[in-house]
C-alpha cells in the first residue's frame, strides 16, 4: 500500500525536479541545493522519515511505489537521489519511462549483481536520542543495498536517461569503482568524483551545485 509522501516545495521555472534524501535524512537536507537550482522543485520525506508515514514496511519496491504516486501528479520530472533516494530514483526511471528527462545520482549504493547478501562490518547502533525517522527503516534498507539484485543491473542496461552519476571519491564508504560499473552499464550516463565523501551535497554544496546545474539545465 502507498503512502503519501510529505514535501517541501519551491517555485520556479522550467521542469520540476524531485529530489530524494538518503537513509535517516529528509526533504529538508535539500534545502540549500533548491535555493542554488531556481527550478520548481519537490523534496520528498520517504516513508519511514520525517513527517511521512512509517507504516513498518520498507522495501525499494515500497519507496517507489509512493514516488510515482508523486509523478502522477507532474509531468515530465527530472530526479535527484542521494544515496538510498539514488537507488529509489533509479527503480522509478525504470518503472516510469519517458516520465523522467535526466537522472542525477549521487554517491549510490550499488547492489552485487548475484551471489549471497554482502555483509555489514560496522551496523549501526540505535541513537539514544530522539530521531525523526523510524529505526527499522535503517535495518530494511542497509540490507536491501547489500542483496544481489540481476534485475537492477538489467534494468541499468536498458534505461537510457540521461544520467550523472556523483563520487564521493575516496573520502565516502562507497567504493568508486562500485559508482563508474553502474555508470558504465547506462547507455546515456558520466560519472564525476567531487571528492569530499558521501554527503557532497551538504559537505561541499557550491561544488554539488557547480556540477549537478548545469547537467540539469
Amino acid at each position: 500500500m502507498t503512502v503519501e509522501l510529505h514535501r517541501r516545495t519551491t517555485d520556479g521555472a522550467g521542469v520540476p525536479v524531485i529530489l530524494l534524501h538518503g537513509l535517516g535524512d529528509t526533504g529538508a537536507t535539500w534545502d540549500t541545493f533548491a535555493r542554488d537550482l531556481a527550478r520548481p522543485t519537490v523534496a520528498l520525506d520517504l516513508r519511514g522519515h520525517g513527517a511521512s508515514p512509517w507504516p513498518g514496511e520498507y522495501t525499494v519496491d515500497a519507496m517507489v511505489a509512493d514516488v510515482l504516486g508523486v509523478l502522477d501528479e507532474l509531468p515530465a520530472v527530472d530526479l535527484v537521489g542521494h544515496s538510498m533516494g539514488g537507488q529509489v530514483a533509479t527503480v522509478v526511471a525504470m518503472r516510469a519511462p519517458g516520465r523522467v528527462r535526466r537522472l542525477v545520482l549521487e554517491d549510490v549504493p550499488v547492489p552485487p549483481r548475484s551471489g549471497p547478501p554482502l555483509p555489514d562490518p560496522s551496523p549501526p547502533e540505535r541513537p539514544a536520542e530522539p530521531i525523526d525517522f523510524d529505526w527499522a527503516v535503517v535495518v530494511a534498507m542497509r540490507r536491501a543495498v547489500r542483496t544481489a539484485s540481476p534485475s537492477w543491473w538489467s534494468g541499468l542496461a536498458d534505461l537510457a536517461v540521461p544520467t550523472l552519476w556523483l563520487s564521493g571519491g575516496p573520502a565516502s564508504h562507497l567504493p568508486p569503482a562500485h559508482v563508474a560499473s553502474a555508470a558504465a552499464a547506462m547507455p546515456d550516463a558520466v560519472m564525476r568524483t567531487v571528492p569530499v565523501g558521501h554527503l557532497i551535497h551538504t559537505d561541499a554544496p557550491a561544488d554539488f551545485a557547480r556540477v549537478v546545474v548545469p547537467f540539469l539545465s
